[in-house]
């Protein structure tokens, strides 16, 4: 560990979002970004908000990997909201960088579908963020939670599930 790191302040640990680099490590797809102008506040850090949008592009990416677009799920009539959301940040990202957001689904249950994420340096040396989101399905008419996944939507995420475990 550098001197630098072990003179920063840490934060104790508060809840399941403190992966540990061994735990990263598995069935996570990845998506790889780099820090743009527009990304980051005056000072070159990235806006806390962007995270979470980098976070939603690796889950739609990796949806699309395995057959669900999401435009097709708009089409039948289903949104996927998010419902909740848990963020630890870790240490920031400057302007310029690349990082690897990865993500997992962690778990379906009914209309619920839990996601891992982490976002960390290329080299996997630096951890940047750790969360956790939960998405429900609804009826984008009626804007009601549906009561089933849409057939195709459950048998991808299936395959999806079969190859986190």
């Amino acid at each position: 560990m550098s001197e630098e790191k072990s003179t920063q302040p840490q934060l104790p640990p508060t809840s399941t979002l403190d992966i540990t680099s061994s735990q990263i490590l598995e069935n996570w797809f990845e998506y790889l970004i780099r820090v743009q102008p527009h990304h980051t506040d005056y000072a070159g850090v990235v806006w806390h908000g962007t995270y979470l949008t980098w976070m939603e592009e690796a889950r739609v990416e990796c949806l699309r990997s395995i057959g669900i677009e999401f435009a097709d799920l708009v089409a039948l009539g289903c949104d996927l909201p998010v419902v909740e959301l848990s963020v630890r940040y870790h240490r920031s990202i400057q302007l310029g960088m690349a990082a690897v957001v990865k993500t997992r689904m962690n778990e379906v249950t009914g209309v619920r579908i839990n996601w891992d994420y982490a976002i960390e340096s290329p080299d996997r040396q630096e951890l940047y963020l750790t969360a956790k989101v939960a998405l429900v399905a609804v009826d984008r008419d009626r804007g009601k939670i549906l009561r089933t996944l849409p057939p195709s939507m459950q048998d991808a995420l299936a395959k999806l599930s079969a190859s986190t475990k």
